[in-house]
């Protein structure tokens, strides 16, 4: 019988996010014959990325081009990234979950709001007594504004878990009707007003293309702040690996400030 693997003990202090692809499309290609078939149409590509065949479907059904023109799909999305006409990039979808980044961090990556849906996770629920907290690069450089950071987090944690103590006491005398769980609920979501920006945190990510391509090329930018400009070359390299047609224009590349960033040739598409 297989057994399952040991886990190991988590670090309270992260350095680096972890990005995963945990979801992709697919294309029906049943349907898409249908469609060719009632339409009289032939249509082939030599990309099995299923984001790739989507968007180049999604434009040539603009013109009804099916057969015609560029013959590859990398001809057919560099056309569009050249014209910048991002709206059929919008059909490309991937979900990431991200972990080992800050609130700081996911206060900024909210702000892109249009191709994007988020899930987060949630303070109230769940206990951040042994939370985890992202040390920011700059602190990384330095063991004695690291040290005096640790120092400063680890007196935050400890106030957190007094509230967060108190609170349920005093929630139980003041409702004692309540369930467990709702009264665990309203003494965390209490407590959690001292937990800093650096409380480390989970949050699952649904992106179009088009939406991808303008978060990295704001956030992969020399600058931007620099926690959400490394997880944008994560993300970057990731994408670039997944589908090497959308992304062919962005590229990661070593800035003189001595990190990683990202650049897009097409801008704004």
């Amino acid at each position: 019988m297989a057994t399952a693997p040991a886990v190991q003990p988590k670090s309270t202090y992260v350095t680096k996010p972890k990005v995963y692809l945990v979801g992709r499309q697919i294309v029906v290609n049943e349907e898409l014959q249908r469609f060719l078939n009632d339409e009289g149409m032939l249509f082939a590509t030599d990309t099995e990325q299923a984001a790739e065949i989507l968007a180049e479907i999604a434009g040539r059904a603009c013109y009804m081009s099916f057969g015609k023109g560029r013959k590859s799909n990398q001809e057919y999305i560099e056309n569009i990234l050249s014209s910048k006409h991002g709206s059929v990039l919008e059909h490309a979808v991937w979900n990431l979950l991200i972990t080992g980044v800050s609130r700081a961090l996911t206060h900024e990556l909210v702000r892109h709001r249009a191709g994007f849906g988020y899930s987060q996770l949630s303070q109230r629920y769940v206990d951040e007594a042994e939370a985890r907290y992202v040390v920011p690069p700059l602190f990384q450089e330095n063991a004695e504004l690291r040290a005096r950071f640790e120092e400063t987090i680890d007196t935050l944690r400890k106030a957190y878990v007094g509230l967060a103590e108190a609170a349920a006491a005093y929630v139980q005398q003041k409702h004692p009707e309540l369930a467990p769980r709702d009264r665990r609920k309203w003494a965390r979501q209490a407590a959690r007003a001292v937990l800093p920006n650096a409380c480390e945190t989970k949050i699952f990510v649904t992106g179009n293309s088009r939406a991808w391509r303008h978060f990295l090329e704001l956030r992969g930018s020399p600058h931007a702040d620099t926690e959400i400009r490394l997880l944008a070359v994560e993300i970057a390299r990731l994408l670039k690996q997944e589908s090497p047609n959308i992304f062919r224009d962005v590229e990661v590349y070593d800035d003189p400030d001595g990190m990683p960033a990202v650049r897009v040739e097409h801008s704004k598409v």
